[in-house]
């Protein structure tokens, strides 16, 4: 069953999309990045693959998405949005499992453990900006407090899983994907062989929180 709530914050008016498990006993609520929405190919793989083992998909818009506007705003702002938004993913009454992609890892970490979420979920974590390895964004990822686990593409100009820091986080690594997890036609791996990777890493590691 899938349904769209619009929930109003302090930054605007933000989406949950509903992805919802016939006996859920988690809530996986995942955010879009700065470039894109809640139609990436990792977000939609999840939504339609996770329902099926218990775990209900929340698909975050955040305001300025909802709004149409095509930049995104200061991360302060967007964790606004994720702030007022956790009420609604919390009402039912289930543990909720932060997430997010690029963009929106980073508000999952940066807000985890205020708001009390259960683990988190890092797709393409943006490490670094490409290029500037020295601009490293891992504080945030370590400053979670809560289990969590990364899942990077090999080739990544975000952040390659090598050059992730050691912490408490689990880390899977996508062969050949790039930060949209897309890989190229010449590579070894299929993009649905990609997408199967990642449902069934993220559903074992959702599993074993259980």
């Amino acid at each position: 069953m899938t349904k769209s709530e619009t929930v109003p914050t302090d930054a605007g008016d933000a989406r949950i999309t509903w992805h919802a498990a016939k006996e859920p006993w988690t809530v996986l609520a995942v955010s879009h990045g700065a470039g894109g929405g809640i139609e990436a190919r990792d977000l939609r793989a999840l939504a339609a693959a996770l329902p099926a083992e218990g775990v209900t998909v929340a698909l975050v818009e955040q305001p300025w998405r909802v709004a149409g506007k095509k930049v995104a705003p200061a991360p302060k702002t967007l964790d606004t949005g994720w702030r007022g938004l956790w009420p609604a993913l919390t009402a039912p009454g289930l543990p909720v499992i932060a997430g997010g992609r690029s963009a929106g890892a980073r508000v999952a970490c940066r807000t985890a453990h205020e708001l009390g979420a259960s683990a988190v979920l890092a797709l393409s974590f943006p490490l670094h900006p490409p290029g500037r390895p020295e601009k490293s964004r891992g504080d945030e990822l370590r400053g979670a407090g809560v289990p969590t686990l990364v899942v990077q593409g090999g080739n990544d100009p975000f952040g390659r899983p090598d050059e992730f820091p050691p912490g408490d986080h689990a880390l899977v690594e996508i062969p050949y994907g790039d930060h949209g997890f897309a890989v190229p036609k010449r590579a070894p791996l299929t993009q649905d062989e990609a997408l199967d990777m990642i449902i069934r890493e993220v559903g074992g590691w959702i599993a074993s929180l259980r």
